[in-house]
């Protein structure tokens, strides 16, 4: 599914047009969701092979009632069952959430898309830009300022724990510019990472490090949508969690959404894995993992931990161009701007966006896919190989789940992704 990226680490981690104004067909008839043989078949092998202890999908028609299937358990070590109320560590699928904020923001008049955002945080006025990235953090004035949108589209010329290399990645290191979190106990290989204390801190300690490129001209993965958080902040006046929790997630509905996993909730969570030499190895227990544990800060770009149940509510406002049956959380101006190609023309995509579009962030398909998404299909996946997406213009939205990190491509959301369209 191109939707997502593939991850070399797990860790180190518009203007709209009159046609996209139309009704889209499913929106104008009732589909009928039913379950699919080819998901649950996917499901069952990745089950059977023991590459997950469990696994479990979502497959809905427009905005009919979800299909959930699930297989397996939430660990090796547990009997309970995967259900669709099992809790899994979403990861990167926080960033879809964390740009439909800052849209809604757009819309109450509090910022705009292309305003610089050292109106918000002062310390971003003077940004610079890295002049010889693989020998020292030496640089220049940057060519342009920084703006929400280049935060929500990762055109902002910032790093990333998964993507920086040398002297700047050292400095995110040492000044606690983590990507999120993954276990409270030391995994070989990974060196532990003190996080910055706060979400204050973290954007006060990102401004004084140079860019990796000049805003607006390379789209690169980057920390632009944790930073947004704390823009979020400032703008709603607002802390970034409740925020979330007053606009999304009680209006959807999403009950079991959060950053830090309550103690009732603990016993519906899953047990991430890390896959080694082909094997899955468990690397944060549900008994004793770190998202029991207050974070550091909420952190926008990776920090959800969601069910696929509630994460269809999410889906299903999407597709329902900001609403959820009777409950409107923004206009369907501002959703369909949300889930359009944002990036300029101009901006070099690369890795695994290349030919493709970003929106309020997550990735818009703007050419033909041989996975079979329509044109306009808007998502994003997370680390431990989770997805979710909407695509208006087949009128299908879908998500797939388990739990396990990888050097390398994620198969399972492309297994289920590829089924669910085959069906």
């Amino acid at each position: 599914m191109s939707l997502l990226p593939n991850r070399r680490e797990f860790l180190a981690f518009s203007g709209l047009s009159a046609s996209a104004l139309a009704v889209p067909a499913y929106a104008r008839k009732r589909v009928v969701s039913a379950k699919s043989p080819a998901v649950q078949a996917v499901l069952d092998d990745w089950v059977a092979t023991k590459r997950v202890p469990g696994a479990v999908a979502s497959v809905a028609r427009g905005v009919d009632q979800a299909v959930f299937m699930s297989a397996g358990t939430q660990s090796f070590n547990d009997a309970s069952a995967m259900t669709p109320d099992s809790l899994f560590r979403a990861y990167s699928m926080t960033k879809p959430v964390t740009g439909i904020a800052a849209m809604m923001l757009i819309e109450d008049g509090k910022m705009t898309l292309d305003q610089n955002i050292a109106d918000f945080l002062p310390a971003f006025a003077n940004p610079r830009v890295m002049t010889e990235p693989d020998k020292s953090l030496a640089s220049r004035p940057a060519r342009a300022p920084i703006t929400i949108r280049g935060l929500l589209t990762h055109t902002a010329g910032l790093g990333y724990g998964i993507t920086s290399t040398g002297p700047l990645l050292e400095a995110y290191t040492k000044l606690g510019l983590g990507a999120g979190q993954v276990s409270r106990h030391a995994l070989p290989g990974f060196p532990r990472q003190e996080s910055a204390p706060s979400l204050t801190e973290f954007a006060d300690r990102l401004a004084t490090l140079p860019l990796a490129y000049d805003p607006g001209v390379r789209w690169s993965y980057s920390l632009s949508l944790d930073l947004l958080g704390r823009v979020i902040e400032v703008a709603s006046g607002m802390a970034f969690d409740a925020f979330l929790q007053k606009r999304i997630f009680d209006p959807l509905g999403m009950t079991s959404t959060w950053f830090q996993v309550p103690e009732g909730a603990k016993p519906r969570l899953t047990t991430n894995h890390f896959e080694l030499s082909g094997k899955p190895v468990p690397i944060d227990l549900a008994r004793d993992s770190i998202y029991l544990d207050k974070p550091p800060f909420p952190f926008g770009g990776s920090g959800l931990v969601s069910t696929p149940r509630d994460w269809d509510r999410f889906l299903l406002m999407l597709m329902g161009e900001g609403a959820l049956g009777r409950t409107r959380i923004m206009k369907r101006e501002t959703a369909l701007t949300a889930m359009s190609n944002l990036v300029h023309p101009d901006t070099i995509m690369q890795s695994y966006v290349k030919g493709q579009g970003f929106g309020a962030g997550g990735r818009v398909t703007i050419a033909p896919s041989p996975d079979g998404e329509g044109i306009g299909t808007f998502g994003w996946g997370g680390a431990a190989s989770t997805i979710g997406w909407v695509d208006r213009t087949k009128g299908i939205r879908g998500s797939g789940w388990v739990q396990l990190m990888t050097r390398s491509e994620q198969r399972f959301p492309s297994d289920v992704a590829k089924a669910i369209y085959a069906a």
